[in-house]
């Protein structure tokens, strides 16, 4: 298996860490998954369906099975009944999303790790999220569910779908924060759960993040957008899974809020860059209307315009932050379609300076909060270090253990 697999979207898992009654030294930490930013949280699901892709595909089952990301149901033809029970069904007159009619999803263990360390159940070495960072933290003298703890969620959605998820986050910091002697806890996001961190702060009085947030860590925050949810809108990505075709998981990349909340920013790309290339017409950010009527799909503009403004102006979060972040790995800037069937073809793809999913320019957005707040905004960029492995760079754990422990 393609070790690429674990590039697959973005990733966001939450976890809550507290300081040990025994270790003065020690900080509370708090992971938010994101989306998992794209990807970053078990799904499990049952079904009580009625239609589906092809006869090969269950209608029904008793229990709940593992999901996301379970390898077996990326496999050639199981893949379209993955894809179906995947996707999203948006509403354009609520503004909302749900599952595929007769698909009943649920993500367990909130507060817990085991959903967001590992992806796969059965632990997989390449289905591996939060586990190494998990695993250091542990032996450093924390403890999962006590000082460490997840926040899992429904990674295929936006902020805007987040409420009573934020409630739940809320709730659990207040709970970690008692349970750990009224200590302070510090929230680590990786990715899209970076921004959706922000919006949480953004919605919280000031009185209340003094009170329970120490600082916020963030690794290889999508802050402004990036090229590559562009892609999964116009022909799809393969997950980095050399048998996975593009195509065949595009249907449930498009249906995703996410998707559409992680696009290029007006605010990192001005109206005269391009962004898409394609025979006869070009894309800027100022053109994703038409982007989206040309790949007859407008429910994507409908999610996009849901989505655009929930952080667009980066207002600063008013908690410390560290921002650390990959750096010189070659990353989407530009996609180039040199087909007449563009969008339902793979690209060419003219890099930019980023972590190899992320463009430097949307990483480097917290720069913006060091003159805007009076809490302090620490920035540190590891060269060659990709989105995903930098959950288990030697550099990063090593700053993790600085932050929490003091050494």
């Amino acid at each position: 298996m393609d070790l690429q697999i674990r590039q697959r979207k973005w990733g966001w898992t939450g976890h809550i860490l507290r300081k040990p009654p025994f270790s003065p030294t020690h900080q509370a930490l708090t992971w938010n998954s994101q989306v998992p930013g794209d990807g970053g949280t078990q799904f499990e699901a049952k079904l009580n369906k009625t239609t589906a892709p092809h006869s090969l595909c269950t209608l029904k089952t008793n229990v709940y099975f593992s999901l996301w990301l379970n390898l077996e149901e990326l496999a050639p033809i199981v893949i379209d009944c993955f894809t179906d029970n995947m996707k999203l069904v948006y509403n354009r007159t609520t503004h909302t999303t749900s599952n595929t009619p007769g698909v009943n999803m649920r993500i367990s263990d909130f507060g817990g790790t085991s959903t967001v360390e590992w992806l796969d159940p059965s632990h997989i070495s390449v289905t591996s999220y939060f586990a190494p960072i998990v695993n250091a933290l542990v032996s450093w003298g924390y403890k999962r569910g006590v000082s460490v703890r997840g926040v899992p969620f429904d990674f295929r959605k936006a902020p805007n779908e987040f409420k009573e998820l934020y409630q739940k986050m809320q709730a659990l910091i207040e709970e970690t924060y008692r349970m750990n002697n009224n200590t302070r806890v510090v929230v680590l996001g990786h990715s899209m759960g970076n921004p959706t961190s922000l919006y949480f702060y953004n919605i919280m009085s000031q009185a209340w993040k003094d009170k329970y947030i120490e600082a916020h860590i963030s690794l290889a925050g999508v802050w402004l957008g990036a090229i590559k949810p562009l892609r999964l809108f116009a022909s799809g990505d393969s997950l980095g899974v050399l048998f996975v075709k593009p195509l065949k998981v595009r249907k449930e990349q498009r249906s995703m809020p996410s998707t559409a909340w992680l696009m290029p920013s007006d605010k990192a790309w001005s109206p005269d860059e391009v962004l898409i290339m394609r025979p006869g017409k070009n894309y800027t950010v100022k053109d994703y209307q038409e982007f989206f009527q040309d790949i007859d799909y407008m429910d994507g503009w409908y999610m996009r315009k849901d989505t655009v403004n929930l952080i667009r102006d980066l207002t600063p979060p008013g908690v410390k932050v560290h921002c650390l972040h990959g750096i010189n790995v070659k990353t989407p800037g530009v996609l180039v379609y040199d087909k007449s069937s563009w969008y339902d073809s793979q690209p060419k793809i003219i890099p930019d300076n980023g972590d190899g999913t992320v463009n430097i320019r949307s990483l480097r957005g917290c720069l913006s909060w060091q003159k805007q707040q009076k809490q302090q905004v620490f920035h540190k960029e590891f060269p060659k270090v990709e989105h995903m492995s930098i959950l288990q760079d030697p550099n990063i754990i090593q700053y993790l253990k600085q932050v929490l422990v003091g050494s």
